[in-house]
């Protein structure tokens, strides 16, 4: 009955004697019978299901017996009630003096109610956590589709440029490998451990490397054995006391753009060396001028390794840099992505609302409010290969771009377009 019950009486009970639950039981069917007439007879309801059994749980100490009665009705609100006073009117059970007094009339439904709202509200919880966003779903695709082109060569696990790439980026483990991919680098291969296999000694014999290691003590003896049985070009390493599997984005291309040719660390014992010279060839590079700086993305002035000497677009097979691009008879000034990627996150990426024009070697000129974009264009004294706007990439700035020569310009949206000057690339951030 309880479970089809929509009030539930509870009352207490309290007897000058001992008395059992029977003796309970009975008072409450002698007492009430006949005191609410044939329509709330006590026993014609149990009969027809409209109230249930009387549950009773007495106790009795000192002399004295205590309890609680509860009783489950079918009845409306009104009879309900009449039914809970009519229980108060019992004033004895067996032979002891009783008496009982009604503590609550409780809505069943209204409980139940409760229960759905708290449980929908676990349920929607959960949901809303497990759901994928709207504007998850793009990079959640991206970042998948890059896993799942994780390949092998020779049985180590690399990227799928790899085997086509005239340079490749030397890791330790899968999990560096697939930390990579998932930003675009798709031309990263590991050891698997600190013995390098001879299938990496001899890719490494006609490729520009670019060893890409942790800075402990792993990563020494991993760079130092490659440069024994093979050939190394760069050296990039990990901030301090972070892997490559460990790394954003940012720090990714910050590590490769970074990079410290090989000849200049040769004899350090460490990757803590390593990273300390690569911090003073940036000091080098500001206060002269780029001498050391051209030595990290080297611009070949011999023709001597000229596949080394491209900037580091080339030198990095990412979604960034498609490979179209590599082939275009205007790459040899293109400007370096991961540079570049610098000043996107920076400008666009972090919502700064500027502009920011850049030399061929990604170094700013001039940068201004994102509205003034077309006059700072026509008034740059030196030409930008580059145009990075916080902004949309309007028709006005297109033909400025192109009057002045500009290269490329990188915005957060397309606008509308009546005519897209064919000189001039536009790229947008996001893509």
């Amino acid at each position: 009955m309880q479970d089809t019950a929509k009030y539930l009486i509870h009352a207490d009970i309290t007897a000058a004697g001992v008395v059992e639950r029977s003796d309970v039981v009975g008072a409450v069917f002698g007492q009430t019978e006949g005191l609410l007439g044939d329509e709330l007879d006590l026993r014609d309801l149990q009969d027809s299901k409209k109230v249930g059994r009387i549950d009773v749980e007495i106790r009795s100490e000192g002399g004295q017996s205590f309890g609680e009665i509860t009783v489950a009705s079918g009845l409306d609100k009104v009879e309900t009630a009449i039914l809970a006073a009519a229980l108060e009117t019992i004033d004895q059970v067996g032979p002891c003096r009783a008496e009982i007094q009604v503590s609550e009339i409780e809505d069943v439904r209204s409980a139940k109610r409760r229960e759905v709202v708290e449980r929908a509200t676990e349920l929607l919880n959960a949901f809303e956590e497990q759901s994928v966003r709207t504007e998850d779903i793009v990079e959640t695709v991206r970042q998948q589709v890059r896993v799942a082109d994780i390949t092998d060569y020779e049985g180590l696990p690399a990227g799928p440029r790899v085997m086509d790439s005239d340079a490749i980026v030397v890791v330790e483990g899968r999990s560096d490998v697939l930390q990579l991919l998932k930003y675009g680098i798709k031309n990263a291969v590991a050891v698997e451990g600190t013995d390098v296999p001879a299938a990496i000694a001899d890719l490494t014999a006609d490729r520009t490397v670019t060893s890409f290691l942790d800075g402990d003590r792993g990563g020494d003896l991993i760079l130092k054995e490659l440069a024994q049985v093979g050939d190394v070009d760069y050296v990039a390493v990990a901030p301090d006391g972070k892997s490559v599997e460990d790394l954003s984005r940012s720090e990714v291309m910050t590590a490769l753009r970074d990079k410290v040719p090989y000849d200049v660390v040769a004899d350090a014992e460490t990757l803590d060396a390593v990273r300390e010279e690569s911090s003073r060839a940036d000091e080098s590079t500001t206060a002269d001028g780029g001498a050391v700086g051209t030595a990290v993305s080297p611009a070949a002035s011999t023709g001597e390794r000229a596949d080394s000497a491209a900037a580091p677009d080339e030198r990095v097979d990412s979604d960034a840099a498609p490979a179209s691009d590599a082939a275009d008879p205007s790459a040899d000034d293109a400007v370096s992505v991961i540079s570049l990627a610098d000043h996107i996150e920076a400008v666009v990426s972090g919502g700064s609302g500027t502009v920011r024009l850049l030399d061929e070697n990604a170094e700013p000129l001039a940068e201004g409010d994102a509205d003034d974009a077309v006059s700072l264009v026509e008034s740059a004294e030196t030409v930008p290969r580059t145009v990075v706007v916080d902004g949309t990439c309007t028709q006005k700035l297109l033909d400025v771009a192109a009057q002045r020569g500009v290269g490329v310009v990188v915005a957060a949206d397309h606008g509308e377009y009546v005519k897209q000057p064919t000189a001039v690339q536009v790229r947008i951030a996001g893509e």
